[in-house]
């Protein structure tokens, strides 16, 4: 009786092992990414890059242009496209000469390099900031107080604006930053408006209205339990329509003047539709569709960014500092720790793509210099191939790398320079 309890309960260890045990994950490069890791070896530079896929984003841009609706003119967010290549492709395709930035030194960049474009800012910037785009902006056929709107969330910033406007004998074109559910700042109720509508509605002022821009980034990001997509975006709307209706209360005559109405962003901006208050809609991240923008709305899209690193060292078994066993017993119980490839750089906001089932391995510890991946055998990556990474967004982790390659139907690569950081 108790051999046969020993041999059951074996049994059922063995199979419980075998459950638990990790299955092998790993398969080599697809043919897109094969085709990759074979242009670079022959026309990269040799260190890591950040790709963009052009075919990719041209039809990224077409689906997005099919899906507005008509009448709403769209603004590209140039922080998370940010290289003049890469934002003059999409502004003649679209095709629209709008562009919100978000950082002082690009307002001048892209004001350089797109003198016929209108800026609209996405935050509200220090007095130190606008001053210093006057006198760097000097002599540049960008007039700034036609084409650039700079944000307004609170009357002490609208008073320092206009000081500083008058100061410099110049108009200045303010757009009023609006609270529609986010709570990140920003005018926090149409009666807030009564606080800054003076220092505007006179003939006298030196700040121009332009518009309002509400950002309504929590629709859709609630959680479901809390609170639906639909009743969010409705919530949302209903409050810019309350500003709207504020400001033309207050004063009747804009209704006669073309103010940007300006909102949303990748997430919301297929969202907004007849029913919605605005007349223009931003978005940036979805034209090259980073991780984090893995949504339904924008499943008909494609990733188009892709960061490609060289494997410096390559190696079966996985060796960790300590007792030689560790490295060897893991090896063993996983099949995705039987391959090590030690890259060029690591530690950037993406996550491993190609080949499939490279994890990083958490004991070795994270690396910005040499960062450790373990494979399983069927990863078959050899010194000098490429581990290609997604990124979970494109802001700032397109400008780390110095420039961008511009990937051209798989044959052929040509530099794009970013956007000051």
């Amino acid at each position: 009786m108790q051999r046969r309890h020993f041999i059951a309960g074996s049994a059922a260890l063995i199979v419980g092992t075998a459950y638990l045990r990790p299955h092998a994950k790993g398969m080599p490069y697809d043919r897109y990414f094969q085709r990759l890791n074979r242009l670079l070896q022959q026309q990269g530079p040799g260190r890591p890059v950040c790709l963009i896929d052009v075919s990719r984003l041209d039809q990224n841009i077409e689906l997005i242009k099919k899906s507005l609706y008509p009448g709403h003119a769209f603004r590209i967010v140039a922080k998370s496209l940010p290289s003049i290549p890469l934002l003059a492709r999409i502004m003649k395709a679209m095709p629209t000469q709008r562009l919100m930035v978000f950082h002082q030194p690009q307002i001048l960049a892209l004001a350089q390099a797109f003198p016929s474009s209108d800026l609209l800012l996405g935050k509200p910037m220090p007095i130190q900031a606008a001053s210093t785009h006057y006198r760097q902006s000097a002599g540049l056929a960008f007039d700034s107080s036609r084409q650039l709107s700079w944000l307004i969330d609170t009357r002490e910033r609208a008073e320092q604006y206009a000081q500083l406007a008058r100061s410099l004998g110049i108009r200045m074109r303010v757009s009023l930053e609006i609270d529609v559910g986010l709570h990140r700042g920003g005018l926090q109720t149409p009666h807030d408006l009564q606080a800054v509508l003076p220092l505007l509605d006179q003939p006298d002022s030196p700040l121009q209205l332009a518009g309002m821009m509400g950002y309504d980034a929590q629709v859709g990001k609630i959680p479901s339990i809390l609170e639906s997509t639909s009743t969010s975006l409705r919530k949302s709307q209903a409050l810019y329509q309350g500003f709207k209706d504020a400001l033309y209360a207050w004063a009747p005559h804009y209704r006669e003047q073309s103010l940007i109405m300006n909102g949303a962003g990748s997430p919301t901006f297929r969202l907004h539709d007849a029913h919605s208050p605005l007349n223009e809609v931003s978005a940036g991240s979805a034209l090259v569709k980073a991780s984090d923008f893995d949504l339904d709305i924008l499943a008909d899209l494609q990733p188009a960014c892709w960061i490609a690193t060289p494997v410096l060292k390559a190696w079966t078994g996985l060796k960790l500092p300590g007792p030689d066993s560790l490295g060897t017993l893991w090896s063993l119980w996983d099949p995705n720790r039987q391959r090590t490839y030690f890259i060029y750089g690591g530690e950037w906001m993406a996550h491993p793509v190609s080949p499939s089932g490279l994890e990083k391995n958490p004991l070795y510890g994270l690396s910005s210099n040499q960062e450790m991946y373990n494979g399983s055998m069927a990863t078959q990556l050899k010194v000098d191939d490429q581990i290609f990474m997604r990124p979970t967004q494109s802001e700032w982790v397109l400008q780390q790398f110095g420039s961008l390659l511009a990937l051209h139907d798989d044959q052929s690569m040509t530099s794009w320079s970013v956007l000051p950081s």
